[in-house]
C-alpha cells in the first residue's frame, strides 16, 4: 500500500508538515489528484501500460507536492501537461536503454529475402523524405496521431486548434504524403 501524497511529501499522518513549509495547498493538491487521477490512469495506461500509468501519476503529483514552485493558477491543466511529460520521460529514457540492444532486423529474420528488405528500407526512406517536405504544424499532427496514437481531441487541446482543424491538418498531411510518394 502507497503512503499517502501528504507522506511523502514531508507530512505526517495528520498533515502536520515534518520539514519546511511547501508553497501550495496540500488539501487542494490532493482534492486534484482524487479528482484527475483516475482520467489520467486512464489516458497514461492506454500508452504506458497500467501499472507504469500509476507510478507516472503518483510521481507527478509527489513531485507537485515537494515542488518549491510558486503558486499554480491551473492545477489540474499543470497536471495534465506534468503527467504527459513524465510519460515522454520514461519513453525517452526507454529509448536510452534500448539503443544499444537493438538487434538488426535481418539477424531476426535470415530467412527474408534480401530484395524484400531493401525494398522495404527504400519505401521508408522516401516515406521519411516525405514527411520532412510536410509543414511542420501537419507533420507534428500527423505523427501525433499515427506514431503516438493521440486522439483528434487531445491533438487540438495541445495545439490550440479545433477538432475541424486537426482534421483538417491530417487531410492535408495524407494527401501531401500520397503525392510526395507517388512522385518519387
Amino acid at each position: 500500500m502507497t503512503k499517502p501524497l501528504a507522506a511523502q511529501a514531508g507530512h505526517d499522518s495528520h498533515g502536520q508538515n515534518t520539514e519546511q513549509a511547501l508553497p501550495h495547498d496540500v488539501a487542494a493538491i490532493e482534492a486534484e489528484f482524487r479528482r484527475s487521477r483516475p482520467s489520467l490512469l486512464r489516458k497514461l495506461a492506454r500508452k504506458t501500460g497500467l501499472t507504469q500509468a500509476e507510478d507516472l501519476v503518483q510521481q507527478v503529483f509527489v513531485r507537485l507536492m515537494t515542488s518549491r514552485q510558486r503558486q499554480i493558477e491551473n492545477l489540474s491543466g499543470y497536471v495534465r501537461v506534468a503527467a504527459d511529460n513524465a510519460r515522454k520521460d520514461l519513453i525517452r529514457q526507454e529509448l536510452r536503454q534500448h539503443r544499444y540492444s537493438h538487434e538488426p532486423f535481418e539477424d531476426i529474420h535470415p530467412g527474408c529475402d534480401l530484395q524484400a528488405q531493401l525494398e522495404a528500407r527504400d519505401r521508408l526512406a522516401r516515406l521519411e523524405q516525405a514527411l520532412f517536405r510536410l509543414k511542420p504544424l501537419t507533420r507534428n499532427i500527423f505523427l501525433a496521431r499515427r506514431l503516438d496514437g493521440y486522439s483528434y481531441a487531445e491533438i487540438a487541446e495541445q495545439t490550440g486548434l479545433s477538432v475541424r482543424g486537426v482534421e483538417k491538418q491530417m487531410s492535408r498531411a495524407l494527401k501531401a504524403l500520397a503525392r510526395h510518394l507517388a512522385e518519387d
